[in-house]
C-alpha cells in the first residue's frame, strides 16, 4: 500500500497547523467551501515554486511542468476509483459536461433526462444539445423543494431516453442523490449516466465503477480545495474508443509528443482519455492541485468524509432543537455530504450577523448555506450558529 493511503488517526488540529494555519489562528472561520475553497499550504508552496520556475522556464524546463499534469490524472484516478488512462485534465466541470453533451453520439430525437433544480452547469451544454441536434432535455420536478430518485428513475424508461446527467449534491440544497442506485437503473436500461461531482467530491467519497458512471465532470477549486481553472473529467474506458472529442487539442495526438517532428502530421489520437484534452491548461495551477488531491488520499476519503459528516450532524443536531430555523437539506446522512442550507425568518439580518462573527458562508436559493470542511471544527461551527440565530 502506498504512503499516500495509509491513514493515521484524523487529528484536525494537526491538519489545521500545518495546511490551513490562518484558521488554526482564528483568523477567519471559512464555512464557504461550496463556492470556492482556500488552498492548503501545501498547495500554496506548490504554487508559489511553479510561479518561480514559470518565470525562469530555462532553470526547470517543460518536463517540470508536464510532470503535474501526469500527477494530477494519477491522483484524480485514486480519488474516485479509476485510472489515469480515464481522467482528462480540465479546468472546470462546465468543460467536463460539454465533453459529455457533445462526445456522446446522440442523435435527433433522443431524450436527456436530468432534475429540475440543477445548476446551470449541468443544463445549458444540454440545452446547447437541443439547439444543434434536436435533442430533447426533460427536466424532472423536484418534490418538497429536493431531487426526486423515484421519479427520475421512473422517468427513464420514456421513449428515446439515452442519458441521465445529475448533480451527485445539490449546490442549492445539499441533497445527495444515491448515484449507485441511479448508475445500476441507467446500467439495466443501456442509458448514458453523467455525473457533475463538483459539490460532492472532497467531503464524500466515490467509486466511479461502482455507480456505473460513463462520464463525471468535477472542477477542483471548491470542496478539492485548488486553484480556479482546474479539474477533471473521467470518461469510462469502454467509451474512450467510440467518442470523438469535441474539441480538437494539437496534444491529443502521439504525433504531437515528439517536439521535434510537429509536421508529421497523424490525426490519430491517444488511445486514452488524453484525447479529450485541449491545452494550454494553467500548468503552475495544475501542480497545485495535485498537491492539494494528495492532501486527500494521505488523510484518506473515508476518513475526510466521517470528519465532514460529524460536523454536518452537529449542525442537524443544533437544527433539530430550534424552531426558529429550518434546515432545507436533508436530515438523513446518506442524503447529505457537506453542504446545508438552513432557512431563517430574516437571511440579509443572519447573514450579516455572520459576516460580523468573521464567518464566511453563503446565500443560497432562500437560505444560509454553511459548507465546513475537512479542517473545520464544532468549535467553529458553534460560533457560526450562534450568529446565524441568536437566543
Amino acid at each position: 500500500m502506498s504512503a499516500l493511503h495509509q491513514t493515521a488517526p484524523y487529528d484536525v488540529e494537526a491538519v489545521r497547523a500545518r495546511e490551513f494555519p490562518w484558521a488554526a489562528r482564528g483568523e477567519r472561520i471559512y464555512l464557504d467551501h461550496a463556492a470556492t475553497g482556500p488552498l492548503p499550504q501545501r498547495a500554496r508552496d506548490a504554487q508559489a515554486e511553479a510561479n518561480a520556475n514559470r518565470a525562469e522556464l530555462w532553470r526547470v524546463g517543460f518536463d517540470y511542468f508536464w510532470a503535474g499534469i501526469v500527477q494530477g490524472r494519477e491522483l484524480a484516478a485514486r480519488l474516485i476509483g479509476a485510472t489515469p488512462e480515464e481522467i482528462a485534465i480540465t479546468t472546470n466541470t462546465s468543460q467536463g459536461v460539454n465533453l459529455a453533451a457533445r462526445a456522446l453520439p446522440f442523435k435527433a430525437g433522443d431524450v436527456v433526462v436530468s432534475s429540475a433544480g440543477e445548476f446551470p452547469a449541468n443544463i445549458y451544454p444540454w440545452m446547447g444539445l437541443e439547439k444543434a441536434k434536436g435533442v430533447f432535455l426533460e427536466l424532472v420536478p423536484m418534490k418538497h423543494r429536493l431531487p426526486d430518485e423515484d421519479a427520475l428513475i421512473a422517468a427513464l424508461d420514456r421513449p428515446n431516453v439515452r442519458a441521465l446527467t445529475v448533480s451527485w449534491v445539490s449546490f442549492a440544497t445539499g441533497a445527495k442523490l444515491d448515484l449507485v442506485r441511479l448508475g445500476a437503473a441507467c446500467k439495466a436500461r443501456g442509458i448514458w449516466f453523467v455525473v457533475d461531482a463538483i459539490q460532492g467530491l472532497g467531503p464524500a467519497a466515490i467509486d466511479v465503477k461502482a455507480c456505473h458512471i460513463d462520464v463525471l465532470a468535477n472542477g477542483a477549486q471548491k470542496w478539492l480545495l485548488s486553484p480556479w481553472g482546474t479539474g477533471f473529467a473521467y470518461v469510462h474506458r469502454d467509451l474512450i474508443q467510440e467518442l470523438d472529442p469535441p474539441a480538437v487539442g494539437w496534444l491529443s495526438m502521439p504525433a504531437s509528443a515528439d517536439f521535434t517532428r510537429f509536421l508529421d502530421y497523424d490525426y490519430a489520437f491517444y488511445p486514452d482519455a488524453r484525447k479529450f484534452e485541449v491545452f494550454t491548461a494553467p500548468m503552475h495551477d495544475l501542480k497545485a492541485m495535485a498537491a492539494s488531491l494528495s492532501l486527500f488520499l494521505e488523510l484518506g476519503p473515508a476518513a475526510v468524509e466521517a470528519h465532514v459528516t460529524s460536523l454536518a450532524d452537529h449542525v442537524v443536531a443544533w437544527c433539530d432543537e430550534r424552531r426558529d430555523v429550518r434546515l432545507v437539506t436533508p436530515v438523513e446522512r446518506a442524503r447529505r455530504a457537506g453542504l446545508l442550507n438552513i432557512a431563517v425568518d430574516d437571511l440579509a439580518a443572519a447573514s450579516a450577523r455572520l459576516a460580523a462573527a468573521g464567518v464566511s458562508h453563503t446565500v443560497r436559493e432562500g437560505g444560509v448555506r454553511l459548507s465546513p470542511h475537512l479542517y473545520n471544527t464544532t468549535a467553529e461551527l458553534d460560533i457560526a450558529l450562534a450568529a446565524l440565530a441568536p437566543r
